[in-house]
């Protein structure tokens, strides 16, 4: 595909994510997408044969693109300590400071919105979509595990419990986060799970009292 194709493909893509986010999948037309890209209709249909076709497009650009966003700072994390807690304690900081430079509310996520919606999709993109979401579970639980190794949580806990809490934890940030028409409450949902899993794992102490 040439440069000039997947340009337009990726303002198809771009274009039509916007609006499923905000008006979701069924009251989305190719139409409107059209019209708001700036395509033709021949322009849309040369990379897509339909609406399905679009919308498997849409989860494998939106689980990649997360893919490598966690991937990114989870690398940098690595690089910061050899701790695995320390790791997943600055990883959760990285992940707020990504947030913090964002220049608009964030949008949302797709898998989400689609999760929503799911009677109008076929078999294979709802598996799209939980594969997804099995990968962001193993993603955390592989860290968790490594944590778990060293420390003993004050509580017992299941390591695909807490790793699924990070993506609950991160849809109803975004939620808020469109609520309030503020990032920060996104942000403040990621710090409260680094909270827990500092508390879980014995990182906070309270204070020493002191003798009179």
């Amino acid at each position: 595909m040439n440069s000039r194709a997947n340009s337009s493909r990726e303002r198809i893509l771009g274009t039509a994510e916007a609006m499923i986010l905000e008006h979701g999948f069924a009251g989305t037309t190719i139409e409107d997408i059209i019209d708001k890209a700036a395509i033709t209709k021949g322009g849309f249909f040369y990379h897509f044969e339909g609406k399905l076709a679009l919308a498997k497009a849409l989860v494998e650009r939106y689980i990649e693109q997360d893919d490598a966003m966690f991937l990114e700072l989870s690398e940098r994390a690595d690089a910061l300590s050899e701790d695995p807690l320390q790791r997943l304690l600055i990883f959760l900081n990285l992940l707020t400071e990504t947030v913090a430079g964002m220049t608009s509310v964030h949008p949302g996520c797709l898998v989400a919105a689609f999760t929503y919606e799911t009677q109008q999709f076929n078999d294979e993109i709802r598996d799209m979509m939980q594969q997804g979401m099995l990968g962001w579970r193993a993603m955390l639980q592989e860290r968790l595990e490594e944590t778990l190794a060293i420390y003993t949580p004050v509580i017992e806990v299941s390591p695909s419990a807490l790793a699924d809490m990070f993506s609950s934890t991160l849809e109803g940030g975004i939620l808020l986060a469109r609520i309030y028409d503020d990032n920060e409450a996104l942000m403040e949902q990621v710090q409260a799970y680094r909270t827990h899993l500092r508390l879980l794992f014995g990182d906070i102490r309270p204070p020493a009292v002191q003798e009179s």
